[in-house]
């Protein structure tokens, strides 16, 4: 069964920092798009941020020039580095990919992991 972890969520003052990590594991072949997505009580789950299986990013503009989105493919890992974070950015963050795995293309949610942001 595939499946995607995430970790590193937690509570934070505003201007600090975060790390937030998502594995994927189980029976695969290829990871294309991996994504972060948050979602703040109230409202829409809305894209942080993408990164392609080549390495293209894109981040939603509420967060270009403070998150960081990266991939190690070895590892099989995506990583959110959230920086000068504020208390709009605080949110239930998921992570979401494309995965081949056995033969069949899936769409893989992970569990969310909770993000604070509050003195």
């Amino acid at each position: 069964q595939v499946q995607l972890v995430e970790s590193g969520g937690g509570l934070v003052q505003p201007g600090g920092s975060l790390r937030l990590s998502c594995a994927a594991s189980g029976s695969i072949f290829m990871i294309y798009d991996m994504r972060w997505y948050r979602q703040a009580p109230g409202k829409e789950r809305e894209l942080v941020a993408v990164i392609s299986s080549g390495g293209t990013i894109n981040y939603s503009d509420s967060v270009k020039g403070r998150f960081t989105i990266s991939r190690d493919n070895f590892k099989k890992t995506v990583y959110l580095q959230m920086n000068n974070l504020k208390p709009e950015d605080t949110a239930v963050y998921y992570c979401n990919a494309d995965i081949l795995s056995d033969y069949t293309h899936l769409n893989i949610w992970g569990q969310g992991t909770q993000v604070t942001v509050s003195s």
